[in-house]
């Protein structure tokens, strides 16, 4: 009989809104050159989120990742953007983002609470919906 081990996963709830990582960059002169830098917004963000995070996280999840997400927004205005999310998990949730196979993100509005909720759940790279799973004989 083979011991099957559960899949590890966790569930986390980061308060505050998330800046898009495609619209959270400025850009400065250093030593004579012009250098895209993450915004204020979205360094407060980060700062934010990992302080968060590390109050919630006992164990970083090793091996192939899921992620699944749901992230409340204040407004209607911002773009669905998990990738500051993802980069903030680094080092807390898992070693590196590459780990992350497969995701899936929801796009919410709250305006009194914005919030991410996140699952991150060890996963099975064979796992794949049946429909996105072509093979390169069934494109025409």
């Amino acid at each position: 009989m083979t011991d099957v081990q559960p899949k590890k996963e966790l569930t986390i709830v980061i308060l505050g809104e998330p800046a898009s990582k495609a619209n959270s960059r400025r850009i400065v002169n250093i030593k004579g050159r012009m250098v895209p830098i993450k915004s204020q917004k979205a360094l407060d963000y980060v700062g934010s989120f990992k302080a968060q995070a590390r109050a919630q996280v006992r164990q970083m999840i090793d091996g192939d990742l899921r992620v699944e997400m749901m992230i409340h927004y204040a407004s209607r205005r911002p773009d669905l953007d998990e990738s500051v999310i993802l980069d903030a998990m680094q080092g807390i949730v898992y070693e590196n983002d590459r780990q992350v196979r497969q995701r899936m993100t929801y796009w919410g509005l709250d305006k009194d609470m914005p919030r991410a909720v996140i699952r991150v759940t060890q996963c099975d790279l064979s796992d794949v919906p049946a429909y996105l799973s072509t093979t390169s004989g069934d494109i025409a």
